[in-house]
């Protein structure tokens, strides 16, 4: 009995720990706000555009963005919205047909489906199409004209399409898309997510441990040393949650070493 109890509390704190999109995000109230109004006057207001969003890696770009699309479900339901992760791509090129399949369009291979494409996006009668673009970095190609047929098209006259690119690099619009900037609208609206700092790293890991009852598997000191070594390093969350599982695993290997290898009393 003694050792299901102490599994159960283990895989609870386990589960608390996972990287899955939460349902509050700390310290990330303002690019939340940024992002729920950018659609709101962008896809709600039928005004194409786009959003360029980057940071580095478990700076909560894409959970802060699942939780706004999740919270803006019900305004966002008279449009279409595509989701696709740029790394499931075999090629820069490949985003078009995906994007044509999600709109169900023939695949469009080679310029002529690029210009179908187009022509669905920005002549034909519809919804507004919001495209988000994870992983944008992994579009970039020579001449960069797959990201810049994509950002140019919420500019083309009659165009349907809200385009939001999520990347790692703070710079990847000023080094690929340069030209953009010198186009008459500019370049995509920025939005920048910097690295979580230590106390925002021990509020996410607290607030985490805090939904398991009873006495904390981990206390507070190793939750202040696991978070300050995080943030000198990069302020990624997902590192220190990912710290803190490794570190009840540990914690739960050993429980069961012990719990096997207890000497059993009398008629036990």
């Amino acid at each position: 009995r003694l050792f299901r109890q102490d599994g159960t509390c283990y895989q609870k704190v386990k589960r608390v720990l996972h990287a899955a999109v939460p349902e509050r995000l700390h310290a990330r109230d303002k690019e939340m706000g940024v992002i729920r109004q950018f659609l709101r006057d962008h896809v709600c207001e039928c005004r194409p555009g786009s959003l360029y969003i980057s940071g580095a890696p478990g700076t909560g770009k894409t959970a802060c963005l699942s939780r706004v699309l999740l919270d803006c479900k019900d305004e966002l339901a008279r449009s279409k919205t595509i989701v696709l992760n740029c790394m499931s791509l075999s090629s820069p090129q490949g985003v078009f047909p995906a994007v044509a399949q999600q709109l169900g369009l023939p695949p469009a291979a080679g310029r002529d489906g690029v210009r179908r494409l187009e022509k669905q996006l920005t002549t034909a009668q519809g919804p507004m199409v919001l495209l988000v673009l994870d992983e944008l970095d992994q579009l970039e190609s020579k001449g960069q004209d797959v990201l810049y047929t994509l950002f140019e098209w919420p500019r083309l006259p009659g165009s349907r399409l809200v385009l939001v690119g999520l990347a790692n690099a703070l710079d990847l619009t000023e080094r690929s898309l340069a030209r953009l900037a010198a186009r008459p609208h500019g370049g995509p609206q920025i939005l920048h997510f910097p690295p979580y700092t230590r106390e925002q790293l021990v509020a996410i890991l607290q607030e985490r441990l805090g939904q398991v009852a009873g006495d904390p598997v981990l206390d507070a000191t190793a939750l202040q040393f696991c978070a300050r070594k995080v943030s000198a390093v990069s302020g990624d969350a997902r590192k220190a949650l990912d710290v803190c599982r490794r570190a009840v695993e540990v914690v739960e290997l050993e429980v069961r070493s012990q719990t096997l290898l207890k000497p059993l009393s009398g008629g036990e």
